[in-house]
């Protein structure tokens, strides 16, 4: 099958489309998926640059942790799918440690069900494809922040692929009283359309020094002692890009494709949006230029490929 892969780390330079990959065999809890669109993600560049060397699965890799696509086959133990189904998902169950060495930005890869959730009826492959990896990061950081009806919150980063979930899922879900959130000038409309209150302009205002607190502080851009610094008395900020000092903690997500079916009907109803980046979909042989897009920073939501061959 054509896949893209490395062989070593480094750069984009380092991705080179081949044609003679074999495809990957299942274990008997996995499905095999014909990939139809596959997303990026910020960790399959971290990834390439090395920085998870120490607990990667071996070399030569397949980028890519998200996939939409069609089974084509089943394991002896799948209990719920069956060929023919229209699925999405993030196939790495721990983004960090020991992540596929077969990812999605190939013609097939195998995965385990659980990972799995069949295609919401309203979105096609390629805006499935874009939720996994960034909808599940978004929503196991506001469980584990203990988010809540009534709660505030304010997001870092607001208009980026994982911040217009959290976004979403803290007005729409959770049922926050006030989403507060940031980004350049450009984009401080968006942030209202996915139901921000309060849209704060980062080119012109720095949001720790405005007297507003909150109960969360989400940071989905990287700046951990600033984001402390806007939390209330009793609140908490949450880190998804590294370590944050107190009160704050930091996660990785764990991938689970029961968290996607339980998101399904939002999403049916048209009450969660995908935001797709204006440039995408970039097709399968210019992943090394999608990828050279997203590690410029200036994407909006996702950059996703399609079609795959």
């Amino acid at each position: 099958m054509k896949a893209w892969k490395y062989d070593e780390y480094g750069s984009v330079d380092v991705l080179k489309l081949a044609t003679d990959v074999a495809v990957p065999e299942i274990k008997d809890d996995q499905v095999l998926v014909k990939v139809v669109a596959a997303a990026l993600n910020p960790v399959d560049y971290k990834r390439r640059l090395g920085y998870i060397k120490a607990t990667d699965s071996p070399l030569p890799t397949t980028p890519g942790y998200d996939v939409a696509g069609v089974v084509v086959k089943v394991g002896s133990q799948v209990k719920g799918l069956k060929e023919g189904d229209e699925v999405y998902g993030d196939i790495s169950e721990k983004a960090l440690d020991g992540p596929k060495q077969f990812g999605t930005l190939a013609e097939y890869t195998a995965v385990e069900e659980r990972l799995l959730a069949l295609k919401p009826k309203n979105l096609d492959f390629i805006q499935a494809a874009a939720l996994p990896l960034a909808i599940v990061t978004a929503f196991e950081g506001l469980e584990r922040a203990k988010f809540s009806e009534g709660k505030t919150i304010l997001v870092l980063n607001g208009a980026g692929g994982v911040g217009s979930f959290i976004i979403q899922l803290a007005k729409h879900v959770f049922g926050a009283s006030k989403v507060a959130a940031t980004s350049s000038t450009g984009k401080l409309e968006l942030l209202k359309s996915l139901g921000a209150d309060v849209a704060i302009d980062y080119t012109k205002e720095n949001f720790e020094d405005l007297p507003d607190k909150y109960d969360v502080v989400y940071d989905a851009i990287g700046q951990p002692e600033k984001a402390v610094k806007a939390v209330n008395e009793t609140g908490v900020a949450v880190s998804i890009t590294g370590p944050i000092p107190p009160p704050g903690f930091s996660f990785v997500l764990t991938s689970d494709g029961s968290v996607l079916t339980k998101l399904n009907p939002y999403l049916e109803s048209g009450k969660i949006k995908v935001i797709i980046d204006p440039k995408s979909p970039f097709p399968f042989d210019k992943v090394n230029e999608a990828f050279a897009y997203l590690e410029s920073h200036r994407a909006t939501g996702k950059v996703v490929i399609y079609p795959i061959p």
